[in-house]
């Protein structure tokens, strides 16, 4: 990568909490389920040109999810999109109650949301379950690129004294 999408202390201030205005606000936490299921919702919503209201977040993240309405509502996407707007995440569009997500806030969930889906969860996963002996009939270019990142991190916690 020659940019940095997520720059680094984002991991660190996300789960802290902030001020929108004079109110204070809750943290982003991404290993939250509710939080995660916001963030899928915001990508899914973030194409609209003309944006999102707290309603149209919640019944995205309830279609996602398969919540109910009594579950999520737009109450608390309400509070969900201001935790966003404290991070910079998203914008209010004028005086109206829609959203919009801003660039660089775009990117940083874009980014984190996919390293944890599409990078760390299946390393993990493959950290915890024996190597196996037989390898796939037909692997994918991705299956490759899986397993090389499976051994390349194996040799980097051998090396860091981590691993098992």
């Amino acid at each position: 990568m020659d940019a940095c999408f997520v720059s680094d202390d984002t991991l660190e201030n996300l789960p802290q909490p902030a001020h929108v205005g004079q109110t204070k606000v809750g943290g982003i936490d991404l290993n939250k389920p509710r939080m995660r299921r916001v963030a899928d919702a915001m990508l899914a919503l973030s194409s609209s040109p003309t944006g999102f209201t707290a309603s149209d977040l919640a019944q995205k993240a309830r279609a996602m999810s398969g919540e109910t309405d009594s579950t999520y509502g737009a109450r608390r996407a309400a509070y969900d999109i201001k935790k966003l707007r404290a991070k910079g995440m998203v914008q209010k569009i004028g005086a109206s109650h829609r959203y919009q997500p801003l660039h660089q806030g775009l990117r940083a969930i874009t980014a984190l949301v996919v390293l944890r889906e599409k990078v760390i969860r299946p390393l993990l996963a493959a950290s915890i379950r024996p190597k196996a002996d037989s390898k796939l009939s037909n692997p994918t270019p991705i299956d490759q690129h899986y397993e090389n990142l499976r051994v390349g991190m194996h040799n980097l916690f051998t090396e860091l004294g981590v691993a098992a």
